[in-house]
């Protein structure tokens, strides 16, 4: 392997790193969903709960997409430039995220805090769902063509080009609603594991939430295994010196071949499972989003490894086959690479910062009493 080819793998196993952060701490898009279904007694506690933790979320996404932009760029203008009305919505409803945290209880609000929380719930359920139809098009694949040579023509300088419906028939497809809706039930779930984790409010209000954990949890096991069944039937391709050679059954081929992924895989889905079912019904225990989390992490970086090594097409043409991306086509160059390297040796720290806040703003359970006392309120 030539060392262009280990930088392209080592960073798409980063962006993969990254892409698993942000499914964990949809989190708080899943607890924004909930709560027209929280009284009102608790959502005021639930939405400070979660306010607490949405930079964060707002903030890998945004790290997310400006490491592919720099590491993958044929795929960021492919997907990013072409699938428009898919990031668009996207990006308003993340838009009207930060807008609700910011104005929902400042004084002189017009709207009232109903009509921010309206917004909130909007985000946590298509911001959830319109993200897994963005990742489905990775395993299921999007309608678009690349001809690199257009960049030197001077009526038309576009290297990409997409379907004239710019993304809506991702959002129309099953399989990657499917994905979808399976991302919006993890969200919901390990919401309620964090509010279980995060806030005391007595014991109508944990049992309340371990409800939830069960009744999301099992929705997003069904779909799960729905998506897995689907992902491991479906036909993809191989760009092999340029040319792109079909195969049935490629993830499950994948899934095999590289069984240390597999391990990874299997340890990750039994500890998110072991979070659901214990913490429905263990009263005691309140760690049920640390497994969760870290069983939400190795599985989705496990996926996006299937969906990219072994010169699989990561990003299929379902127009023109010969245009779908691989991470050897679609990469920045082995300068920019290794710069970007280098800078990634900073990640960890950022981690650790991250770590180091997070756990000062959960050293002590939230309490009514304390948002009583919090000068600062969402």
């Amino acid at each position: 392997m030539t060392t262009l080819q280990l930088l392209q793998s080592y960073w798409w196993l980063i962006i993969s790193i990254l892409g698993a952060i942000l499914v964990f701490l949809l989190f708080v898009q899943g607890g924004q969903s909930m709560i027209s279904t929280i009284s009102k007694d608790n959502r005021q506690l639930i939405v400070n709960s979660i306010g607490r933790k949405w930079e964060f979320t707002f903030t890998t996404l945004v790290v997310f997409g400006g490491a592919f932009f720099a590491s993958f760029p044929l795929f960021y203008s492919t997907s990013f430039g072409g699938a428009y009305w898919l990031w668009m919505l996207i990006l308003v409803s993340f838009v009207l995220q930060a807008v609700s945290y910011e104005f929902r209880r400042k004084k002189g609000n017009l709207y009232g805090t109903a009509t921010y929380d309206g917004f909130l719930m909007f985000n946590g359920l298509f911001g959830c769902v319109l993200l897994g139809v963005a990742v489905g098009m990775m395993f299921f694949g999007a309608e678009f063509t690349v001809v690199k040579s257009n960049i030197l023509s001077h009526n038309s300088p576009v290297i990409s080009q997409w379907a004239p419906t710019r993304g809506l028939e991702a959002i129309a497809c099953w399989k990657n609603l499917l994905l979808g809706f399976a991302v919006f039930f993890l969200a919901r779930t390990q919401a309620s594991l964090y509010f279980i984790n995060n806030i005391r409010d007595g014991k109508e209000f944990d049992k309340c939430m371990r409800r939830k954990v069960l009744i999301n949890g099992l929705i997003f096991a069904v779909l799960f295994v729905a998506f897995l069944v689907v992902l491991f039937l479906q036909s993809g391709g191989r760009v092999i010196d340029g040319t792109f050679v079909p195969e049935d059954y490629i993830y499950w081929h994948n899934f095999w071949s590289m069984w240390p992924l597999a391990i990874l895989f299997l340890l990750g889905v039994v500890s998110v499972l072991y979070a659901i079912f214990r913490s429905a019904f263990d009263g005691n225990f309140r760690a049920g989003i640390w497994f969760s989390g870290v069983g939400t992490i190795l599985v989705v970086i496990v996926l996006f490894c299937l969906a990219a090594y072994g010169n699989t097409a990561y990003y299929r043409s379902l127009l023109s086959p010969d245009s779908s991306l691989t991470i050897s086509n679609s990469s920045s160059t082995k300068f920019t690479l290794e710069v970007m390297s280098w800078v990634s040796i900073l990640v960890p720290f950022v981690i650790a910062y991250i770590w180091y806040v997070w756990s000062k703003m959960n050293s002590k359970p939230l309490t009514q009493e304390e948002l009583n006392q919090d000068s600062h309120n969402y």
